[in-house]
């Protein structure tokens, strides 16, 4: 967000947290990508903020209410409500002091996917498809005005990759399910009450390869019944995909052209 959007996306945040009778006489940036996070203070609640035009609040509360009913590894929302204040979208979640910045060990990773993904198997609600994804991968790839310094050759070779590789995963024929989307180590905390997951605006349906994909590599030695072929086009597909973001003019990911730039080759020798 531009600074003059930030600070009225601060406002909304703490006129939410103010309005349930938390103390937000501040706020630190966490992170500014296409949700500003906050963490106020000294309510110490964590704020999600998006623009109205960003839909995808409600079926992120509706996800992770419903894991934390089934008692599943998710960060707990510290209100249940979506809040509209001004041009914004409002979600308000416990906001959980790191306990280590070690990496987490694979085998406690595993778990604690499984026992997500255990969680998943139990809840009811439309979600995308993890095509839904692909698709708007393809999208970005195929606009020009919004990937213009994407060569063209770059560019037709994405496109192949994407598309290839989106009729392979989907024509494996392995069981479906909802899934996190994106469990990154950036989207799993270590805290005093054990790992847990966060960010479930890309939850998704598709096998349970496409989340490990996003995984470190070890992850999958120590989650039982992986198909690793399959496992192994999902992390190529995934870093398409996200090859494919670092594109956009509009991304604000830290040196995201250099980054595009490594991934094309490196997706390049996994292709080969």
């Amino acid at each position: 967000m531009e600074a003059y959007g930030i600070q009225r996306a601060i406002d909304a945040a703490r006129s939410t947290a103010m309005e349930l009778g938390l103390i937000a006489r501040d706020a630190v940036v966490i992170q500014d990508s296409n949700k500003l996070t906050l963490r106020l203070r000294p309510c110490d609640v964590l704020a999600r903020v998006s623009p109205m035009a960003d839909q995808s609040a409600r079926f992120e509360v509706d996800v992770a209410q419903r894991l934390a009913d089934l008692g599943s590894p998710v960060a707990a929302l510290e209100a249940p409500q979506v809040f509209v204040r001004d041009d914004y979208i409002v979600t308000l979640w416990t906001y959980y002091e790191p306990v280590t910045t070690q990496a987490i060990p694979p085998a406690a990773y595993a778990d604690a996917l499984e026992r997500l993904h255990a969680g998943m198997r139990k809840v009811e609600l439309a979600a995308p498809r993890f095509t839904d994804r692909v698709s708007a991968a393809q999208t970005l790839v195929a606009d020009h005005e919004r990937t213009p310094d994407l060569a063209d050759v770059d560019r037709a070779f994405l496109a192949d990759t994407l598309a290839r590789l989106r009729q392979t995963v989907s024509q494996s024929g392995r069981p479906e399910q909802l899934l996190h989307g994106e469990p990154h180590p950036g989207n799993l905390l270590s805290t005093d009450a054990g790992l847990l997951f966060i960010d479930f605006e890309t939850c998704c349906l598709g096998p349970i390869e496409f989340d490990l994909a996003h995984a470190p590599v070890e992850v999958a030695d120590h989650y039982p019944g992986v198909d690793h072929h399959l496992l192994r086009n999902c992390r190529i597909l995934a870093l398409a995909m996200a090859t494919t973001w670092r594109w956009d003019r509009n991304d604000r990911f830290p040196d995201a052209r250099r980054i595009g730039v490594e991934w094309l080759s490196e997706i390049r020798i996994l292709m080969s």
